[in-house]
C-alpha cells in the first residue's frame, strides 16, 4: 500500500512529520496547564489517616518547621532520588545535595529518605 506522503521528497515528509510533533507538543503542553488549573490544590486534599500517622512522626523526629508538601508528582530519576505524589508530605534533612546543588534537596519521606527538586517542595 502506498503512504499518504510517499510521493513527497524526503526533506518535505520530515518536515511534515516535525510539524506534526510539534502540534501534539503543543497539545499535550496546552492539556497538562489545563490539568493542573481544574485539580483542587494540595491544600485542599485532607490527608488520610495513615498519612497523618506519618506526619506527626516527622513533625516529633524534624519540627513542624522542617515540613514540606509536594507541590507535583515527582518521578525520581537518579540513584537516590525518590518518587513522591502531589500532596505529600516529607521532611527536610538537608537543603543540599550531597555535591552542594541545591536544587535538590534531601528529605524523609516518612521511612524512605532520598533526593527530590525543591522547586516542587513547599512548606506545609
Amino acid at each position: 500500500p502506498q503512504l499518504p506522503h510517499g510521493h513527497m521528497a524526503l526533506p518535505s515528509f520530515w518536515k511534515v512529520v516535525e510539524d506534526a510533533l510539534q502540534q501534539s507538543g503543543a497539545q499535550l503542553r496546552a492539556f497538562c496547564q489545563a490539568f493542573e488549573t481544574v485539580t483542587p490544590s494540595p491544600g485542599a486534599q485532607p490527608l488520610t489517616p495513615a498519612e497523618e500517622r506519618k506526619v506527626l512522626s516527622l513533625v516529633s523526629k524534624h519540627g513542624p518547621d522542617k515540613l514540606y508538601q509536594v507541590t507535583s508528582n515527582i518521578s525520581g530519576s537518579k540513584d537516590l532520588d525518590l518518587t513522591l505524589l502531589r500532596g505529600q508530605i516529607v521532611a527536610l534533612l538537608q537543603s543540599a545535595d550531597t555535591k552542594g546543588n541545591t536544587s535538590r534537596w534531601l528529605v524523609d519521606a516518612g521511612g524512605p529518605r532520598g533526593f527530590v527538586p525543591a522547586a516542587k517542595l513547599r512548606p506545609y
